[in-house]
């Protein structure tokens, strides 16, 4: 089944339009611009990149697994000029992803790999690059031409938030939509972490480390650097003793930070 082809969580941010056509602030982008397909699981990295897309002249479509985008594809879908697709979604994802949708994209097609962890070379051989989220859409361009993109942040020497996605946005949107916007991905971390720390306290690693990676995501693509390099680094070390709050107290005084940060901007 096709997914929306556009954001939906707000309305008041993005609009459907006639035809599953995707509208940004009352401006269709579904004129020659072209066309992306977004393959990622997590509601708030869609979100964002269609945002970020449209902006940039991109007719973005969202797909929330690999599996619906795949059948779209078979459906008779246009084909893409660009794909981005994330690394660690259940179902059908990776490689055995990238050759699905190369047989449904076709050669001339760019198929872009994209995660908030590093993913090794040998894991990603079907794509045509790798993109390290967060990413702008001029990321974008330099991995279709083959340029290296961004590298992984160390979360003592990340700012609280990046500029370039932090002033796209606010170029794209109202300030009340910019608002509500961090909002809604700074309440979802939060309640995110609080999952997590009852994971923790269960000693389900598999369920805190998939929230990590949520979190991760969500932030890393509305410019929330310091929170996305604390959600990696939970990610990728072991999961803390249930009395160990160090993790979740350090995240929480990063979130109350850059909110205090976009309070005072927007």
């Amino acid at each position: 089944m096709r997914s929306t082809p556009c954001p939906t969580h707000y309305d008041e941010i993005v609009m459907n339009g006639p035809r599953g056509n995707c509208y940004l602030m009352g401006v269709s982008v579904d004129g020659g611009g072209r066309a992306m397909m977004i393959v990622d699981d997590d509601l708030m990295s869609r979100e964002v990149l269609a945002l970020l897309a449209a902006e940039a002249g991109w007719s973005a479509e969202g797909f929330a697994s690999g599996e619906a985008a795949i059948a779209w594809l078979a459906e008779g879908g246009a084909r893409p000029a660009v794909v981005l697709v994330d690394m660690q979604m259940p179902g059908i994802s990776g490689d055995s992803l990238g050759k699905l949708l190369r047989v449904g994209c076709g050669a001339e097609t760019q198929i872009l790999a994209m995660s908030g962890t590093a993913v090794p070379a040998d894991r990603r051989r079907e794509f045509d690059g790798f993109l390290l989220k967060p990413f702008a859409m001029d990321d974008v361009a330099r991995a279709v031409e083959g340029v290296a993109g961004p590298t992984v942040a160390d979360p003592a020497d990340t700012p609280s938030i990046s500029e370039e996605t932090f002033t796209s946005l606010a170029q794209s949107m109202p300030a009340a939509q910019l608002r509500q916007l961090y909002a809604m991905c700074l309440d979802d971390a939060d309640q995110r972490l609080e999952k997590m720390r009852v994971a923790s306290q269960a000693g389900d690693d598999d369920a805190f480390r998939r929230g990590a990676h949520s979190v991760k995501g969500g932030c890393g693509m509305v410019g929330a650097l310091e929170l996305a390099a604390l959600a990696a680094d939970m990610e990728e070390r072991a999961m803390p003793v249930s009395s160990d709050e160090a993790p979740f107290t350090r995240f929480l005084a990063a979130s109350a930070r850059l909110r205090r940060i976009l309070n005072a901007r927007i």
